[in-house]
């Protein structure tokens, strides 16, 4: 990471071994101080509150919810990959070596490009999981309820690593060389693996749509709630008991698709540049530091990540609802009082 131009370096001459003069590691040790700390924080809050479930849930089951799985599941993830790959690059600067030249047969450079591609997967997958399970609880109840437990939560991490695993090892296996990116701090796949390094960012282009089609999914299926929830009101009493309930599960959900939806739209940002930086051609004139954007950018998520968990907390999301609804609700309760009389005053007349 650094502030001087990005050309890819040419595989027919050879790469520079020592970085650039004034390069600074400023900017890398803040990304990994924010990380780490970040993510450490959000593991801290997400066992606070896996203790504070399974004691409110002793004698009744174990309560944790598969959500809350998933999110502890993101987190490690975004942890273990800051850990393995920032570290690199600030040796890097304390050698003031480029990556290639910090190990026999560019081996460092070789591991620092597996770790970015393999990271930035898991972390798509992970969101897809969870939008995936927002979907199915939302829409498909029942399926959810027969099917969906929390055992099949903690499967998905393994399985998603080895998905990763497998897909971003293709260029090993082809024996292809990542590409060294100016000031040398950075490799990646290089723009000789056209067709591997567009096949990358379609995949994460494709599971953000599909991300997308799930939140979009959620929030009509939630907007129907609401509405059976308001006709419900004018029907018959169902007791105070189950419309506290039915409240407390629509603000759960809200919650949850709040919090998704935040991690979702941070990811697509962060994948904008980098699928840009796929999809161009090698000798096509791009704007100075373009590649070092674009793949700081995707490294970013990451750290941003925790951060939105940590900072929504669930007083703020009660706070960004009452402001997202105040509205609605008013006017949702204006409806009701008037369909609710509307509906009195029609069966006294028929009772008449």
């Amino acid at each position: 990471m650094g502030n001087t131009s990005n050309v890819s370096q040419s595989e027919n001459r050879e790469e520079p071994r020592w970085l650039p003069p004034g390069e600074s590691p400023a900017i890398s040790s803040v990304m990994f101080t924010a990380g780490v700390l970040g993510n450490l924080i959000a593991l801290a809050l997400l066992v606070r509150r896996w203790r504070g479930d399974s004691g409110r849930s002793a004698g009744r089951g174990n309560s944790i919810s598969l959500f809350h799985v998933l999110v502890t599941e993101l987190v490690l993830t975004d942890l273990l990959g800051t850990c393995l790959i920032s570290p690199v690059v600030l040796a890097s600067y304390a050698q003031n070596r480029t990556l290639v030249a910090l190990g026999p047969d560019r081996r460092v450079c070789t591991y620092f490009a597996f770790s970015m591609t393999f990271f930035s997967l898991a972390t798509m997958l992970m969101l897809f999981a969870m939008a995936l399970e927002r979907y199915l609880a939302i829409g498909h109840p029942y399926f959810y309820q027969r099917r969906v437990t929390r055992r099949s939560g903690l499967a998905v991490l393994p399985t998603i690593y080895i998905v990763s695993l497998l897909f971003c090892s293709m260029p090993l296996l082809e024996h292809w060389k990542y590409a060294q990116y100016s000031p040398g701090t950075w490799c990646f796949i290089g723009h000789k693996q056209t067709t591997y390094l567009r096949l990358y960012a379609t995949l994460l282009l494709l599971l953000i749509i599909a991300v997308l089609a799930c939140n979009f999914s959620v929030i009509v299926n939630l907007i129907h709630m609401h509405r059976r929830g308001r006709r419900s009101r004018c029907g018959p009493s169902l007791g105070s008991s189950h419309r506290r309930a039915e409240r407390v599960s629509m603000a759960e959900e809200t919650d949850h698709l709040i919090l998704l939806a935040i991690m979702t739209i941070t990811f697509a940002v962060c994948s904008l540049p980098f699928t840009i930086f796929a999809y161009m051609n090698e000798n096509s004139s791009r704007k100075e530091k373009w590649d070092l954007q674009a793949l700081r950018f995707l490294s970013i998520n990451s750290i941003i990540d925790p951060w939105v968990f940590a900072i929504l907390r669930p007083p703020v999301l009660r706070l960004m609802r009452s402001v997202l609804c105040c509205r609605d609700s008013l006017r949702t309760q204006e409806a009701t009082q008037t369909s609710c009389s509307t509906q009195s005053n029609a069966s006294k007349q028929i009772d008449l």
